[in-house]
């Protein structure tokens, strides 16, 4: 049985054009640098984010863990937003791989405000570790494009302190559409960038992280220690290779579907919709039937994700991922699925 999955965009299969070049991808031994797909596609994802080099990893959540790995002294202290994917969803590796200490900075929406993060700024002391790197995610993971104007501020405050800034850009061709400019537009307010090559841009596996030449040698090295020496890994990154070449062009029709089921959705009583800008949709729902909301929806052969629970307001909170694989005609059926269960 085929669903209709919106559960989010890592869902995404691959295309038969990747499919079919990875079928034919020419490979080596990557940990030799011998791999001449994964060499292509390094080279074309450094060019893209106006980075000297980047390194082929396995996913985004590793991609972001070398990042601290490789900028960040052992025993050393991280400032990064507490909503962030590698607060939220990372399940605490920086405490286990990289032996750092986060220190999270309140943000609504994505937009850390530099008062905030200035107040958290340490040097070492006796009592307490030094501030060794900020993080940025853009895309948010909460649906948001952040402005470039607030990642300037960053950077600024950055260089007052001689800190170095990574970003967590997952979904950096999202925030790209949703702000009108070129990726490497984003990617040069920061000195690393980790960038995911499945999600809306529908490869199946891997992620880049991009930088300076000596950082991802340095990267390259510590990414042995991780595991993750992939070997003759050109059949994935063939399919990398396309997702760049071909599928940032397609976002704007995810983002518009989207938008169209915060219209819709918002058109439901009882229902709040939040405002997104990129793919995701995120809205909340109190009581009804949004406890049973996701079996509900099974049985319609669409796929969510079960909803959580404001604590403060009670209310039930869904997001719901457009992508490659979900149509106009998939958008109406979810409508129509939700005015059946939400009403």
């Amino acid at each position: 049985m085929e669903y209709i999955d919106i559960r989010s965009d890592t869902v995404t299969a691959p295309s038969k054009m990747m499919r079919k070049a990875m079928a034919e991808a020419e490979v080596g031994d990557d940990v030799y640098g011998d791999d001449p797909t994964v060499n292509r596609l390094e080279a074309l994802g450094a060019g893209l984010m106006g980075k000297e080099a980047a390194l082929f990893v396995p996913s985004g959540t590793f991609g972001n863990q070398l990042a601290l790995f490789t900028h960040c002294p052992r025993g050393s202290e991280v400032i990064l937003d507490e909503e962030c994917h590698i607060i939220q969803h990372e399940a605490g590796a920086a405490s286990v791989i990289a032996g750092v200490q986060t220190r999270p900075v309140p943000s609504a929406d994505g937009s850390l405000k530099i008062d905030d993060i200035a107040l958290r700024l340490r040097k070492r002391d006796i009592h307490f570790p030094a501030t060794s790197l900020i993080c940025l995610e853009n895309a948010h993971s909460l649906g948001r494009a952040v402005p470039l104007s607030v990642m300037d501020s960053v950077r600024a405050l950055a260089n007052q302190w001689g800190l170095p800034v990574h970003l967590d850009g997952a979904r950096i061709f999202n925030a790209a559409c949703a702000l009108g400019c070129a990726a490497h537009e984003i990617a040069a307010r920061v000195d690393t960038v980790m960038f995911c090559l499945s999600k809306g841009l529908c490869a199946p596996v891997g992620s880049l992280l991009a930088g300076s030449a000596a950082f991802v040698r340095e990267a390259r090295y510590k990414r042995k220690i991780m595991g993750g020496g992939m070997r003759q890994a050109g059949i994935l990154a063939a399919a990398g290779i396309i997702a760049l070449e071909s599928h940032p062009p397609l976002l704007p029709a995810d983002h518009e579907r989207a938008r169209r089921l915060e219209q819709g959705l918002g058109e439901l009583p009882g229902i709040s919709v939040g405002r997104g800008d990129v793919n995701l949709v995120f809205f909340s729902v109190h009581g009804g039937q949004a406890a049973s909301a996701a079996e509900q929806f099974r049985a319609r052969n669409i796929l969510i994700n079960p909803p959580d629970v404001k604590p403060e307001t009670g209310a039930w909170v869904f997001r719901f991922a457009t992508h490659y694989w979900i149509g106009d005609c998939e958008i109406e059926k979810i409508l129509s699925a939700s005015r059946e269960i939400f009403l």
